[in-house]
């Protein structure tokens, strides 16, 4: 393997308890009940699938719109008071990528506006080759266009490359992809119809390293 494809949210940063937790505050002024079981079905897809979720869930008239912004606001001024958590091992694996030259690349079902803010709030913003975002592709995950693209971006096949991920829609968007997955799960261990799809799950990012190192032997 030559690229590293990384998601974003709840795979790089500890922001997806952070999300559900706004959306819940925001939807009991609304005087509806936001469950986990209905947030997980929201991680990994692109924005107007996660606002189905909502109409599926409270109704065809609730802001949907209004309250992602809402909540994104929220984490934003969240994120600067407190700076951007960052999720354990992210670093230390980073610092092997590059001393091993391996190419990288932030594949995101979030917008390019608010990724490249939270990157640099991170200090990641020059820790990557490249990035790719949601709305600079036509289909979301699970479709496979976001990480195929990272591959062209990063100039390798597919087979050259490694996707990390902690949705299951992340997982099946790489298999369809035809990309060698490692599972680093977040809210959600993925069910097994998805994890069977996965090279490997492990618990931290850190845990990436000996795979590499076992697969750079072999």
């Amino acid at each position: 393997m030559k690229g590293i494809i990384f998601d974003m949210d709840g795979l790089m940063i500890d922001s997806e308890r952070v999300t559900y937790e706004g959306y819940v505050e925001l939807c009991e002024k609304l005087g509806k009940t936001l469950t986990v079981d209905m947030y997980v079905q929201c991680l990994g897809k692109p924005v107007p699938q996660i606002w189905d979720v909502f109409y599926k869930g409270f109704g065809s008239d609730f802001p949907a719109p209004e309250i992602m912004k809402a909540n994104h606001d929220r984490m934003a001024a969240q994120f600067e008071q407190e700076g951007v958590p960052v999720k354990p091992g992210l670093r230390p694996l980073l610092d092997y990528l590059k001393a091993q030259g391996y190419k990288t690349c932030v594949a995101t079902s979030s917008t390019r506006e608010r990724v490249d803010k939270i990157l640099a709030k991170a200090d990641l913003a020059n820790a990557f080759d490249e990035t790719i975002c949601g709305d600079e592709v036509e289909r979301g995950k699970p479709d496979p266009e976001i990480f195929l693209k990272a591959c062209q971006k990063l100039q390798l096949p597919p087979e050259a490359c490694l996707v990390l991920e902690d949705s299951e829609m992340g997982i099946l968007a790489a298999s369809r992809a035809g990309i060698r997955v490692v599972c680093v799960p977040d809210m959600k261990y993925p069910e097994p119809e998805y994890a069977k799809k996965t090279w490997k799950i492990v618990e931290r990012l850190d845990q990436v390293i000996p795979l590499l190192r076992e697969s750079e032997q072999s």
